[in-house]
């Protein structure tokens, strides 16, 4: 149980930096998603083979539909947010990330005809409220120079819509669990992401310095490969709610990495309290017994 605990841990501190190596790749938002899932895809292929567990091919037949669409969405979502980091700063590109698990509460109701309870409305209304502050009541558009934060904050948004769409499409998938399912879920982005890049920037690698390419590494291996196996790996053995708090270091260490080491235009007052509202809100959520009523 310790670690599977640490094993969490160090997957969401790893995640939460993923902003700060961004901004040291000159390469568009879709090379950076491809050349994230080649990579992973590597490594966690390389693990599969290591650990000799065995991919389901009798199921996967059933489900390929459904996970070509939830790699296709998964590569989208990775465009999205690295646009984000473009267009805003980290802190504020991740919280507008985590209103993924607010959509995700929202549409459950309409695919899956769950009940929401008194306290899981609450919840989504505090959460949008908190979203709203985060938009509307942050510093004005001309001291950001250069950023755009409502632009980045937008793709922020869309990033979570997709992140939710291939949380909502793995309820579908049988059958296909884990990092067998990641791996086939990278492949689709793969095949998604080629067409999509070849047709728009092209493979500008040759441009990038030593930098460039210690973080595009990183980014790959690191933050997308390692991290899903150790976030599979620690989650077989942890309890649900234990899972969701842990979660949240992820946007914790992400808004430190943004306003203590990138040293990126502070949040405003108001932000910081939308920020607090949207991740208590749907922490709140996700840790309430199964059980709770209105």
């Amino acid at each position: 149980m310790k670690r599977a605990r640490i094993s969490l841990v160090t997957s969401m501190v790893i995640f939460g930096t993923i902003g700060l190596f961004k901004r040291f790749i000159p390469v568009t938002s879709g090379e950076l998603a491809l050349y994230r899932a080649l990579l992973a895809t590597a490594l966690v292929g390389g693990v599969l083979l290591l650990t000799r567990q065995r991919i389901p091919w009798r199921a996967i037949r059933r489900q390929i539909p459904l996970l070509l669409l939830s790699g296709a969405a998964m590569g989208v979502n990775w465009i999205l947010l690295f646009e984000a980091f473009n267009h805003t700063t980290v802190a504020l590109g991740t919280l507008s990330y985590y209103f993924a698990p607010v959509i995700v509460m929202a549409v459950c109701p309409l695919l899956f005809r769950e009940r929401l309870t008194g306290r899981q409305i609450l919840c989504f209304v505090l959460s949008v409220l908190g979203m709203v502050m985060i938009t509307c009541l942050g510093a004005p558009e001309e001291a950001a120079g250069e950023r755009s934060d409502l632009l980045g904050i937008l793709f922020g948004l869309g990033a979570a819509a997709f992140y939710a769409t291939v949380i909502l499409l793995n309820k579908f998938i049988k059958g296909v669990e884990g990092l067998p399912r990641t791996l086939l879920q990278f492949l689709a982005a793969i095949v998604t992401l080629t067409p999509y890049v070849a047709l728009t920037s092209g493979v500008t690698l040759a441009g990038m310095d030593v930098t460039g390419w210690i973080c595009l590494l990183v980014v790959g291996l690191v933050h997308t490969g390692l991290t899903y196996v150790l976030y599979f790996s620690s989650i077989k053995e942890l309890p649900g709610q234990k899972v969701a708090v842990l979660s949240y270091i992820d946007p914790l260490v992400a808004v430190l990495v943004s306003t203590l080491v990138l040293r990126e235009a502070p949040m405003t007052l108001w932000q910081w309290v939308g920020g607090a509202l949207l991740l208590g809100a749907t922490l709140w959520n996700e840790i309430a017994p199964k059980g709770d009523a209105d």
